[in-house]
Parts: structure tokens; C-alpha cells; sequence
């Protein structure tokens, strides 16, 4: 069955790791809209855990891979245990700015505030001052402390979003030093229905072969004569075996028979099949 399109209504929160203002919020309100309310989570477990539960939200935006630091691999293994279904996905360029209070100027600052990884994807910026750079749990939360204590000599690094949220000032935008550094986000909801929507462009799989001379080739070769592009494959371990590993793939398709057809004809070169998700591809802004 196809369904003509994925409703991006919610009437609950959406999960996301992190703090309000942080790349994961600035996320949801890319796939959901500006109003889209969150559900914050300090891990990417509770993530899950949240987004399974019906009463608290309507499901999570969950990140997945970046384009410098690669693919977030314990992230797989929840995917493969938790009951949820990929509807979409987001690119995210992740612009990092400096952020303080109203009225604080570069020549006030001393210390700059911010997770260890935003820290080091600004380091180029950074070395030109003589500032203590200390490392902290999440961007946004670094945001909101710098506001929660009016501090006149501390600024953060940050969203944009968390500038807005907190009511701080950028003193220097986009000073991260890689500019083209995406972090690709995942949809995830419950109960998704079985219908793939008519614009359904790509689909996320997870398979296991067993351990005979060329059983991943076979699978390999299936998606490759159906006119499938494979766009990731991702090899994660298989909890309580020794050294049997599940595979990741992102399959990208110009229509939904062609993906229908795949999926029928792998079935007797795999010894296990897991259907993430079916839903149109994001696209990179």
C-alpha cells in the first residue's frame, strides 16, 4: 500500500538528546516545524525509552552520523532492539557560534564554555585568544548557564537557537573551522504505519548473513542488480554472539517497486531482516 504523505502533526513532545537549544531541537523544528515542543533526555537510551512511551511524546529525532566524526555506533544497536519506525530524516549543517550576555564584548571574555567536541571544531578560533576554554556536558546547557548567572566574563559556544532561547548575543558566528560538517539526524515514531508514502525515496534495512565465503557478496550483488544505490553500509556487532555482526544499509531507489522487489528477492541470502523505515530522503541544506 503507499499512503500520499507522512503527517508531520504531533500533539505531543518529540525526544531528543540534550537540552533545549541544542542541534537536536534545531532538528525537530527543521523536519516538524518552529512549534514542535520537546521532550529533553540526557542520554540517547532515554531517547528510546521516551519515544516508546505513548503518554510522554510522539516519538524522537535521534542523531545517527556526522560527516567528520562518522557514524555514532552505539545509536545502531538501540535502532535494532527499540520498536520504532524511520519516517524521515534531516541533514543539519552544525554552525557553532560564540554567544554571551547583552553588552559583553570579545575584550570582556576569559573563559569560553562548551561540550569538548564543539571546543575542538572551534579550536582555530579559539587559539587566537588567551581564553580558558572549559569543557562542559552539552552546548545549549553551556548557553544557559552563561544566562542563568548574567556572567560578564564567561560566553559559550552554541546554536544560534540557544542564542535565541537565552537571550544572548553572538559576538562571532560560524567559527567552527570545517565548514561543511552535517550531522545527519533520524524521525523515529511508534506504531508507524505500514503504508510507504508516494515520495519515499529511500529505506533503511539491517540484515545479518551467516558465515559461508562470499554471503555478503550475494546480498551486495542483489542490491546491485535491482538498480539500488547503496549509500551507507554499516557493520555493528551482534550482542551475546562471537564475532557475528549485523549490517546497516541505506538503500536509495527511484521507485517503490523496485525497493518491493529487493526486498523479496533478498530474503533467501540473509538470515535475518529488519525494516528500520521507508520515507523520503532528506535533503542537504
Amino acid at each position: 500500500m503507499t499512503e500520499t504523505s507522512l503527517s508531520k502533526q504531533v500533539d505531543k513532545p518529540i525526544a531528543i538528546q540534550g537540552y533545549e537549544g541544542s542541534f537536536h531541537q534545531v532538528a525537530a523544528r527543521q523536519f516538524f516545524g518552529k512549534g514542535v515542543a520537546v521532550e529533553c533526555c540526557a542520554t540517547f537510551r532515554e531517547l528510546i525509552k521516551k519515544a516508546n512511551d505513548k503518554k510522554l511524546t510522539d516519538g524522537a529525532v535521534m542523531a545517527i552520523e556526522n560527516s567528520i566524526a562518522g557514524s555514532i555506533l552505539p545509536n545502531y544497536n538501540l535502532l535494532q532492539k527499540a520498536d520504532l519506525k524511520i519516517v524521515g530524516e534531516v541533514y543539519l549543517d552544525i554552525k557553532q557560534n560564540l554567544l554571551a550576555n547583552p553588552g559583553v564584548k570579545l575584550e570582556d571574555i576569559r573563559e569560553v564554555h562548551s561540550h569538548p567536541m564543539a571546543i575542538l571544531q572551534c579550536i582555530d578560533y579559539l587559539e587566537k585568544y588567551n581564553w580558558k576554554l572549559v569543557e562542559t556536558e552539552d552546548t545549549a546547557l553551556s548557553a544557559k548557564h552563561v544566562h542563568q548567572h548574567r556572567s560578564k566574563h564567561i560566553a559559550a559556544i552554541a546554536s544560534r537557537l540557544s542564542a535565541d532561547l537565552f537571550d544572548l548575543n553572538v559576538l562571532a558566528p560560524n567559527i567552527h573551522t570545517a565548514k561543511n560538517n552535517y550531522t545527519r539526524f533520524l524521525v523515529l515514531q511508534r506504531n508507524a504505519l505500514d503504508c510507504i508514502p508516494s515520495d519515499a525515496n529511500k529505506a533503511s534495512i539491517s540484515f545479518s548473513t551467516n558465515h559461508t565465503q562470499g554471503s555478503l557478496a550475494r546480498v551486495l550483488t542483489k542490491i546491485a542488480d535491482a538498480g539500488i544505490n547503496l549509500s551507507k553500509l554499516q557493520s555493528f556487532p551482534k550482542p551475546g554472539t562471537d564475532w557475528k555482526y549485523y549490517f546497516h544499509a541505506d538503500l536509495e531507489f527511484k521507485t517503490v517497486e523496485v525497493y518491493k522487489n529487493l526486498m523479496d528477492n533478498i530474503l533467501s541470502v540473509v538470515d535475518e531482516l529488519k525494516i528500520y523505515g521507508v520515507y523520503a530522503s532528506g535533503k542537504l541544506k
